[in-house]
């Protein structure tokens, strides 16, 4: 038996996520029964499509273990992230050149520059796995992760052409922002959480209050201009499995924490690309290949799927018989199919991320690259 199922959430995992939400604080999982109530029916008028505005459409999956019948963990699909109401905003890291020809000298600075989009790309995010759970031999937070692409491969059209994960910085011992405390406060005063927290419903404060123009790192301590694009600790799992499947950081940070916005072409993302459509063959499969799949389906606007051994037979696929009782999946049912075994698409190089200005003369047609920084579902 195949001990966990992925699906769409539903109205009676309230409790489960109320339960989920006091062990892990988040800020996509309050612990609130109304506000977690609000978000299922927002998450279950999207998956049937009747919620009208394409711009409040979520998707939230849960991941249940079925032998414990408990939900263990949760993640995200926001459709667009950002809207005329609420653009998705971002500090844009540039580089410019400063030449003196009176001293012969110049200098290559870092500025950020604050940016919007009133209609933004697809988010993934929202992740929470239960703490006892996590290091799980069948790497749990993978399958919810990975769940999500499977669906929007599923429902291409109702998601954009870019997607988009915005991960965690390090932050402080009381969960302060570094680089927030050293410019993000200096403009509003506010806190990083009163921030963050005011930011979801009303960005106002941010456009009216923030500099328009340039930024310059330079001005910023040391420990502030380092945590600029890096990750946490915690986060470097999801950042090194994001580049494998085809996320790049393009310089784009988030205003309040400073953490990296990673981006991919939605179609060009590898597990995307190479998931599959499938009818179920009338056979179960016997053998037990080492190459794994997430496989799913929809029924009744509602998406399941799993993690399961499987085997592609003549345009059909053959599955164990666990699998398919626990996917209960009725006769004829398309599938679509997620091979695991091919996730990697890393061999692109990565962006240097700079720590400090190096001089230049005007003879010099590139810059030289430093090494790079430390590079956070949610």
């Amino acid at each position: 038996m195949s001990q966990f199922l992925i699906r769409s959430v539903k109205e009676s995992d309230l409790e489960d996520l109320l339960r989920l939400s006091r062990l892990v604080y988040f800020i996509n999982l309050p612990d609130d029964r109304d506000i977690l109530k609000e978000k299922i029916l927002t998450s279950v008028q999207s998956f049937n499509g009747i919620l009208e505005d394409k711009f409040k459409r979520k998707y939230i999956f849960v991941i249940e273990d079925l032998k414990a019948q408990k939900v263990i963990g949760t993640s995200m699909i926001i459709a667009r992230h950002g809207s005329p109401e609420s653009p998705h905003m971002y500090l844009e890291l540039n580089e410019i050149q400063k030449y003196s020809e009176t001293i012969h000298a110049g200098f290559i600075h870092k500025v950020l520059r604050l940016k919007f989009e009133s209609d933004g790309p697809t988010e993934i995010g929202g992740l929470v796995i239960d703490p006892a759970y996590r290091g799980h031999a069948g790497k749990l937070g993978r399958q919810l992760s990975f769940a999500r692409f499977l669906f929007i491969k599923m429902r291409r059209r109702w998601f954009k052409d870019r997607i988009l994960s915005e991960l965690m910085p390090p932050l402080g011992e009381n969960g302060e922002s570094i680089l927030w405390e050293s410019l993000g406060r200096k403009f509003t005063n506010l806190s990083y959480q009163d921030a963050d927290l005011l930011s979801r419903k009303n960005k106002e404060f941010i456009t009216s209050l923030f500099p328009k123009g340039d930024i310059y790192t330079v001005l910023l301590p040391g420990e502030a201009r380092d945590a600029i694009g890096r990750v946490g600790k915690a986060t470097e799992p999801v950042k090194h499995m994001l580049e494998q499947i085809g996320f790049r950081w393009k310089g784009h940070i988030d205003p309040f924490d400073g953490g990296p916005h990673y981006w991919a072409d939605t179609d060009k993302i590898s597990i995307i690309h190479n998931t599959r459509k499938a009818s179920l063959n009338k056979e179960t499969l016997k053998r037990k290949p080492k190459e794994a799949a997430l496989v799913g389906y929809l029924m009744n606007d509602e998406f399941y799927c799993l993690q399961t051994p499987y085997e592609f037979f003549r345009g059909t696929v053959l599955l164990p018989k666990s699998s398919i009782e626990d996917l209960n999946l009725p006769k004829k049912t398309q599938l679509f199919v997620m091979p695991l075994e091919v996730v990697s698409n890393a061999n692109q190089p990565m962006p240097t991320r700079f720590r400090s200005f190096p001089a230049f003369s005007p003879q010099e047609s590139s810059l030289n690259n430093l090494s790079a920084s430390e590079a956070s579902s949610n």
